[in-house]
């Protein structure tokens, strides 16, 4: 072969991959492009197979949501009352609790709230007066209300000497409370 017609085979080589350069650098960004969505696509299956399984479960989570709504309203006071005013309300119930039971209150406060776990604390102090069988049915009363009213503290003393008692009379008792309710956080 002569010097020419290798010059010649070579030009056309060259000119042939010069040609080639881009369909060949195409095929290798479609295959770095086709693998990269395939490794996303493996790494999002399972997620998206999830978001599926809630979808159809919409309607299953949505009544399961609104039970868990109906039974928190059962222990906390909604936000749309300012704690003074949950305060309050939850002080006139367990007043109105214990006299009711034949107690004598002879102070109830509530007491400035504090943030605990996402909800606004607000303590309650009570302090009352009378029988045994009062105080257990007050307490009794107490278990079942709702909102929840939770029982943080108690003390109980005997008022005057038990050996001083008539045994016909049943002792007569002080009690002091400390009563807490939560309240949903605004």
């Amino acid at each position: 072969m002569n010097k020419s017609a290798w010059r010649r085979g070579f030009i056309l080589m060259l000119t042939i991959a010069f040609a080639l350069l881009p369909f060949i650098w195409g095929g290798m960004y479609v295959w770095g492009k086709h693998t990269w969505i395939r490794d996303n696509l493996a790494r999002i299956e399972p997620r998206h197979a999830r978001l599926m399984g809630l979808e159809s479960q919409a309607a299953d989570v949505s009544e399961t949501l609104q039970r868990a709504q109906a039974l928190r309203a059962q222990y906390v006071y909604p936000a749309t009352q300012d704690d003074a005013q949950t305060g309050n309300l939850a002080q006139q119930r367990v007043r109105s609790i214990f006299e009711a039971a034949g107690l004598q209150v002879i102070s109830s406060q509530a007491l400035p709230s504090k943030e605990s776990k996402g909800f606004d604390r607000i303590p309650l102090s009570v302090r009352v007066e009378g029988e045994m069988l009062a105080l257990q049915s007050a307490l009794a009363v107490l278990s079942g209300q709702q909102p929840a009213i939770f029982l943080d503290d108690i003390n109980i003393q005997l008022v005057g000497a038990l050996n001083q008692a008539n045994n016909r009379v049943a002792p007569k008792l002080a009690a002091q409370f400390n009563f807490s309710v939560l309240r949903e956080r605004s």
